[in-house]
């Protein structure tokens, strides 16, 4: 969309827009929607003249509005069928066929509102005809009182925020959308300095585009974070948590990696998935750190020890949900039947998220509990301590096991 206060001037830029952008890959049709030397008709109205007829200027556009554009653009009527109580419009106006001439269109009949009746009588106001009123006057061919001319004008004015605009129009073919987008900015940007006001900007399905990417990306941030800060209260700790979170990153890669392999671009639906993907790759790591916190206290082990027995004992329980979570996207992810498709890249981002997810939860969260957790828990001693202020213990809480320490007033 160029903007410009020059129409002359924005449509010369616009027509070097247009011809460079059909220099790229996957735009088709690209044309420039505004016309500015668009043939026209004129018809000027002889004011006097048609008034001392009975006539006026409102007259003679409503009839040629009924010509041209039907009756429906002036007076609608409706038909009523008996048969199925459906009101169905009906529209009068003369066939484009009979104008192949300038004669035949100053031939059109003229009259006045109403179908010449009324308008005299009620002083010029419109109102529907009475059985005792009489014509007012004959009716009147277009030529007995208007001329026609011949002039370029533009096809259309069209506007954004009041100023006038010219649209580069062009559809996306055999590429994504997003690549034709990028393609057309950098044709846009091979332009050079652009006189002074005027801009040039991106309308349509990419800057939808763009605004459905932005806040599903800033979702997706906003939603880590929450859950970052919710498995911190959760935890009491801010270490174990981002040890659970090591798996996000996993997880992205895998989804990144599974839409490459298909061929599948990344969208609103496949940024679904990876939304998706995360939530359960983050419950699957909390499942492994929980169970090694709890192993750490209740047995005594080490970090690495933990670790391991968390890793061993919920093997079972991270392969059944990632399993059952892939084979249920896999007939979205072939994308059969119809409109299968549209929700193919859901499926595998999905698919490709827990894949690398579940492997990265099995191997690199234990190994980093093992390196980042050498501390015991706090979660627990917290607890030890909330419990032994219950019973009234308040001059001692746990630390660990079998380990008392003094706890202020």
């Amino acid at each position: 969309q160029v903007q410009d206060n020059d129409l002359q001037q924005g449509y010369a830029i616009a027509s070097r827009l247009a011809a460079a952008m059909k220099t790229v890959p996957g735009a088709a049709d690209v044309h420039v929607k505004q016309a500015l030397d668009y043939p026209t008709l004129r018809v000027d109205v002889d004011r006097q003249r048609a008034s001392e007829m009975g006539l006026s200027q409102r007259d003679v556009a409503n009839s040629m509005l009924t010509s041209l554009s039907s009756s429906a653009v002036v007076a609608p009527s409706y038909f009523i069928n008996p048969a199925n109580n459906v009101n169905y419009l009906v529209a009068v106006k003369t066939p484009l066929g009979n104008f192949e001439r300038t004669a035949d269109l100053l031939a059109t009949p003229v009259t006045p509102q109403g179908g010449g009746f009324g308008q005299a009588a009620a002083g010029g106001v419109d109102r529907a005809p009475q059985p005792l009123d009489g014509p007012t006057a004959p009716a009147q061919t277009l030529g007995n009182v208007a001329t026609v001319s011949t002039r370029a004008v533009p096809n259309e004015i069209d506007h954004s925020t009041v100023q006038r605009v010219l649209d580069v129009d062009a559809n996306v073919e055999g590429r994504d959308l997003g690549s034709v987008v990028a393609g057309i900015q950098d044709r846009i940007a091979q332009l050079g300095t652009l006189p002074a006001g005027v801009s040039i900007t991106v309308r349509g399905q990419g800057e939808v585009m763009h605004q459905a990417f932005s806040s599903l990306a800033l979702g997706l941030v906003v939603s880590i974070v929450l859950v970052y800060l919710l498995m911190v209260v959760m935890f009491q700790s801010w270490l174990d948590p981002v040890i659970i979170m090591i798996a996000v990153p996993g997880a992205l890669v895998g989804i990144l990696w599974a839409l490459a392999v298909t061929g599948t671009t990344i969208n609103v639906v496949s940024l679904m998935g990876a939304i998706m993907a995360v939530g359960i790759a983050v419950s699957n790591s909390i499942l492994l750190v929980s169970f090694a916190n709890d192993q750490r206290v209740e047995l005594g082990m080490n970090a690495v020890e933990a670790a391991i027995e968390a890793g061993k004992t919920r093997l079972r329980p991270v392969l059944m949900t990632a399993l059952a979570m892939v084979l249920g996207m896999l007939p979205m992810a072939i994308g059969t039947g119809d409109g299968g498709e549209q929700n193919a890249p859901l499926g595998r981002a999905v698919i490709g998220g827990l894949i690398v997810a579940t492997m990265v939860t099995l191997l690199v969260v234990p190994a980093a509990y093992a390196a980042l957790r050498t501390a015991m828990p706090g979660k627990h001693l917290l607890e030890e301590r909330f419990r032994a202020e219950a019973e009234g213990r308040e001059d001692e809480a746990h630390d660990g096991p079998g380990r008392l320490v003094p706890v202020a007033a």
